[in-house]
């Protein structure tokens, strides 16, 4: 992890590079040496993946270990961003819009399986037939996101706007309609709270191509340091929390790309360790570049 941090952070300046980017948060236990307990910590992942609109960002991830998941690590994290941040509603997220070294910079999208995870926990427990009825509007959406998956930006905006955009727009109506006969303690009126309080940043995807409708991709890339975190129960110190960072980082960035991360690890090491591969050369051994390198090199030992 030592030889390969300079590499980790060149890999999340490049990911801040780009106008898109999705961000999520974990928890992470890390031992508290003396006190015989732990404590709790956190991993920010921040995600790139331009494929779904077959853009030229390749996919990416990089976990970023704090002491909290307060507003204060995450306006760090991102003083070097500018752009979409696709995220949950998290209030430490709405929160940097107003700080002022990021004011102006980010604008936020939010997430629309979120928000239909609200109706889903109501229906679970009420049997709401709005509740039913706002989760089918859902899948009808997700019905059109499925058949553009892959499209260019343009084409994917132009079906948005002429198929997805009436369907949010009625699913909106019946929202003030059916909010308006409620009680305020009901549990469908905090559903449909929600989702109008965040409606602009829900439906921003409507507007860009290049957006998603849900911050999925983020969450994907969550799942293995979950996983993980369930086989190891806790980092040994800070220390352990940096290192576990950097190391998943940059190998499921290399899943990600489709290669070996094993193969990938060792070439890499080998080089940094070596002095083969300066530090002004590191953005030859990002995963994405690598692989290019490797591709143009099979193809020219065939012709």
């Amino acid at each position: 992890a030592w030889w390969l941090k300079g590499l980790y952070e060149l890999q999340l300046r490049v990911m801040h590079t780009n106008p898109r980017l999705f961000c999520d948060e974990t928890p992470m236990r890390v031992l508290e040496p003396g006190r015989g307990r732990s404590k709790i910590c956190q991993f920010w992942a921040h995600a790139i993946d331009d494929r779904p609109w077959n853009g030229p960002a390749a996919p990416a991830v990089a976990y970023v270990f704090a002491p909290s998941r307060g507003k204060k690590e995450i306006a760090t994290q991102l003083t070097d961003f500018s752009g979409v941040l696709q995220v949950d509603a998290y209030a430490a997220y709405k929160a940097i819009e107003k700080d002022s070294r990021i004011s102006g910079k980010i604008e936020l999208a939010f997430c629309l399986a979120h928000a239909r995870r609200k109706f889903v926990a109501v229906f679970k427990t009420t049997q709401s037939p709005f509740a039913k009825e706002v989760i089918e509007q859902m899948a009808v959406i997700y019905g059109i996101e499925a058949k553009i998956r892959g499209m260019e930006a343009e084409q994917r905006r132009a079906f948005r706007q002429f198929e997805s955009r009436p369907v949010m727009e009625a699913v909106k109506a019946r929202l003030l309609a059916v909010k308006d006969g409620l009680s305020r303690q009901s549990p469908l009126t905090a559903a449909i709270d929600y989702t109008l309080n965040h409606w602009a940043g829900l439906t921003l995807f409507l507007e860009d191509g290049r957006l998603e409708p849900d911050t999925n991709i983020v969450e994907r890339s969550i799942r293995p340091v979950a996983i993980g975190r369930k086989n190891a129960l806790f980092c040994g110190d800070e220390g352990g929390g940096e290192t576990w960072a950097i190391l998943a980082s940059l190998l499921n960035t290399a899943k990600l790309n489709g290669l070996d991360p094993e193969t990938w690890l060792t070439d890499v090491l080998e080089r940094i360790v070596s002095g083969g591969t300066k530090n002004d050369q590191l953005h030859e051994l990002l995963a994405w570049n690598w692989k290019a390198a490797r591709e143009a090199e099979t193809i020219k030992a065939a012709a």
